[in-house]
């Protein structure tokens, strides 16, 4: 990007940020790039094409909503969900939902494309049926921005597949739901009963996204960026120096199978390596607390110790001991739990067949999926 144009992205990052918490963390997850090939704004689903010179004509606000539109457009995958549906209709019937989420942000939506207070709360499938048979429009070939694929004047992409684009965003929007739940909001999407969003989402939040939410230090100061992150288009938080520590706890008694016990402590390693300064502690449990194992990203996974009963209070008795920010435990839930709630917060991560929501007497809970 030239100084310009990135200064006009950023500008507009800011003034999101202090709109919604969730708005911006979007815009953090997506690639602008320069193009004056596209009219104004358009996205191929993975990246987000921007007129340089348009976007300099345009007052602040509107900048800002035109390049919210296009981030939802990629982060709700209306391009890879299209298929064989016609072209225009459907690009009609997609700026209907993000013109509604935009202007629920509180800013303006293109003059050209209509609101419809009902269709916009549906998903992109329904707003397209409904609109079978309706007359386009004046103003709809501006409106076309959903791109078969990147302007020939776009620098070539990496190797990233349309599945993975896919992926990304799906995580992008469940990490800017942990953000705008921390900053008070209600930690799904801060516009009410959207069915486009719930239609994208799994039945419970991602579990390593909630760890992203315990494990980043002020989700909602974007000011604070780890630059050693920005080469790679990551814009993470900068955390100050072992200023977080994760308490891991897996229960290895005889109802959590070694495949379980291997694949989640596999995921926290994956997820402690987008964070360098984060000291996480792993302690293999059933009726006794086995370890600590200083948990790395990369290195072998001990090999699991255990496999009788299950008791809770042995791990949370070492809380003084470690001192952690949070305490991470997988279990099936079923096991003798503290008297009362510790001082830290506690996520229990609980795989298939495992206890119900409300036999947790503190702390979140998180499903392994199938």
């Amino acid at each position: 990007m030239t100084p310009d144009f990135h200064h006009l992205i950023s500008g507009s990052r800011l003034r999101l940020r202090g709109k919604s918490a969730f708005f911006a963390t979007l815009l953090l997850h997506a690639e602008f790039v320069p193009s004056r090939e596209v009219l104004a704004v358009g996205t191929d689903g993975e990246r987000v094409y921007v007129n340089p010179e348009v976007a300099a004509s345009l007052p602040p606000d509107v900048l800002d909503g035109l390049l919210l539109h296009e981030v939802l457009h990629a982060a709700l995958s209306h391009v890879q969900r299209r298929g064989p549906r016609e072209k225009k209709r459907w690009n009609r019937a997609a700026d209907l939902i993000v013109n509604g989420m935009v202007a629920a942000a509180g800013l303006p939506t293109p003059p050209q494309n209509g609101r419809d207070e009902h269709l916009e709360k549906l998903s992109v499938e329904e707003v397209y049926t409904a609109l079978e048979g309706q007359a386009e429009g004046e103003g709809d070939e501006a409106g076309e921005d959903l791109l078969d694929g990147p302007p020939s004047d776009a620098p070539p992409k990496g190797s990233k597949s349309g599945p993975q684009a896919a992926r990304q965003w799906q995580q992008a929007l469940a990490q800017a739901r942990s953000v705008d739940a921390m900053s008070g909001g209600k930690g799904d999407d801060p516009l009410g009963a959207h069915r486009e969003l719930a239609r994208l989402s799994p039945a419970r939040l991602d579990w390593r996204a909630q760890l992203w939410r315990f494990l980043a230090r002020t989700p909602v100061d974007f000011g604070g960026f780890d630059r050693r992150f920005v080469g790679r288009g990551l814009y993470l938080e900068a955390l100050d120096d072992e200023s977080l520590t994760a308490l891991v706890a897996v229960d290895t008694s005889g109802s959590v199978d070694d495949q379980a016990v291997r694949a989640l402590v596999g995921e926290v390693q994956g997820v402690l390596g987008a964070y360098p300064h984060v000291k996480a502690i792993l302690y293999y449990a059933d009726t006794e607390a086995y370890g600590p194992y200083d948990l790395r990203p990369g290195d072998a996974i001990p090999a699991p110790v255990g496999g009788g009963g299950t008791d809770f209070r042995p791990i949370f008795g070492l809380a003084d001991t470690h001192e952690p920010d949070v305490l991470i435990y997988l279990t099936d839930g079923y096991g003798d739990f503290p008297e009362k709630a510790p001082g830290m917060p506690t996520l229990w991560v609980v795989p298939p067949g495992g206890l119900e929501d409300e036999g947790f007497p503190f702390g979140d809970v998180l499903r392994l999926g199938e």
